[in-house]
């Protein structure tokens, strides 16, 4: 991914400390930068990396009423005249310097694979191989399951034909000289039967569906449909929906697998989920998140025929970078590799002298990031197989309990078909 591709920019204005005035022109954030550029000569007047950040903050001075600042080190830079606010231009900084902070990375799923090891490569292939076997037994548990709906409905035929002879044989069995039209006997007995049934139907209906298993969470920055004032959040991934919070943990809203009718990447960061509806708005959020590549692999198996990537998303993917070595990381990666890659041989052919050989790691970094995907993917179609193996387990209940009801019904009515023969 190039770092030139910007994840999100705002119209601002940029104090020049050299020459003590105000420049208009546009903030941008990059997966890994931060830079300002002049809107009159398209000049790049500041340019620093996240993780050299160590503090944004909402300020005010004399020379502007309300202010965003960054401090690079010893340097601070004044930025003004955010738009749409300075509230969301700070949350989505915040946010994504927080999470390269954190060490998340926030290029993480879109970098450039590094050079693969033989361990590391195994341990994909093994990951890969029980990914297909559990693909297909979840793809037999759903055929299992249409079989089991496809059950249902004929027990629900049945059950409607046998309503239908019960009203034919009781009016074969009311004599003509009762004015009501039905015994006052049959009349007890029919509200007996049905005071039975909705009984029945309460307790199956207390025992409700299984426990929602939760994929992964993930900070998000949202807003709800057109609204520019993106506010920090929580999405949260379940098997069976998908859940937005705000950032103290209060619902916001729930997407039901069934009622997600789009979902649109514009970036690897940024997606929006909509509801349709005919005669009224449509229910849509716009997430943004340093984390979400991780999510998008989940929801690429979840929504297949529902996931649409914009052009945006593919110019990030067609241009790879690179990633870039900086003086801090290049001497830890250096010191650990010496540390912990450097081993004294055992002797061989009968020499004494002991030799140091530099090993490679055993999993690289992109190896282990694509693992960690493959685990998700793995993780949710367990869930996914033990939330259907759950609804079969109430299906088979009612199909029992179905069977023995049309048993008895057929049987009864048998009893009474006889005794008007």
């Amino acid at each position: 991914m190039s770092k030139d591709i910007s994840i999100h920019s705002w119209p601002c204005s940029y104090y020049v400390s050299n020459e003590k005035r105000w420049v208009c022109g546009t903030l941008s954030l990059t997966p890994k930068s931060l830079r300002f550029t002049s809107s009159k000569d398209g000049e790049n007047l500041a340019s620093f990396r996240l993780f050299r950040i160590s503090e944004i903050k909402k300020e005010s001075s004399s020379f502007i009423f309300s202010s965003l600042t960054i401090t690079e080190g010893n340097v601070k830079h004044w930025f003004s005249s955010l738009q749409p606010s300075r509230a969301v231009v700070f949350n989505v900084l915040e946010h994504f310097w927080r999470e390269q902070l954190l060490g998340s990375g926030a290029a993480a799923g879109v970098e450039a694979s590094e050079s693969q090891t033989s361990k590391g490569k195994e341990l994909i292939r093994l990951v890969s191989g029980s990914q297909k076997r559990l693909e297909d037994t979840g793809k037999v548990l759903h055929h299992q399951g249409e079989q089991f709906d496809n059950i249902m409905v004929g027990l629900n035929k049945i059950e409607s034909d046998s309503d239908v002879a019960d009203k034919l044989l009781s009016e074969l069995e009311s004599p003509p000289w009762w004015p009501f039209g039905k015994l006052p006997w049959r009349s007890q007995q029919e509200a007996k039967i049905q005071h039975e049934a909705s009984a029945s139907a309460s307790a199956s209906a207390k025992n409700g569906p299984g426990k929602e298993g939760v994929i992964t969470k993930v900070p998000v920055i949202f807003s709800k449909g057109e609204d520019l004032n993106l506010k920090p959040g929580k999405l949260t991934v379940l098997v069976s929906a998908l859940e937005i919070s705000d950032s103290s943990s209060q619902h916001v809203h729930r997407y039901h697998r069934e009622e997600v009718d789009d979902i649109r990447v514009h970036t690897p960061f940024e997606l929006s989920i909509r509801q349709r509806f005919i005669g009224k708005p449509d229910i849509s959020y716009r997430l943004m998140s340093a984390k979400m590549p991780e999510v998008l692999s989940i929801l690429e198996m979840q929504y297949k025929k529902k996931i649409e990537f914009m052009p945006d998303y593919s110019a990030f993917k067609s241009t790879p970078e690179q990633s870039p070595s900086t003086p801090e990381t290049s001497i830890w990666n250096s010191a650990s590799g010496f540390i912990d890659c450097i081993r004294l041989s055992e002797a061989q052919s009968g020499e004494q002298q002991a030799q140091l050989q530099v090993l490679q790691p055993p999993v690289s970094d992109s190896e282990a990031q694509e693992l960690k995907q493959m685990v998700m993917k793995l993780k949710n179609l367990a869930l996914e197989a033990e939330t259907e193996l759950e609804r079969q387990d109430e299906a088979l209940d009612i199909i029992t309990s179905s069977v023995d009801h049309a048993t008895t019904h057929i049987d009864k009515h048998t009893r009474r078909m006889r005794k008007l023969l």
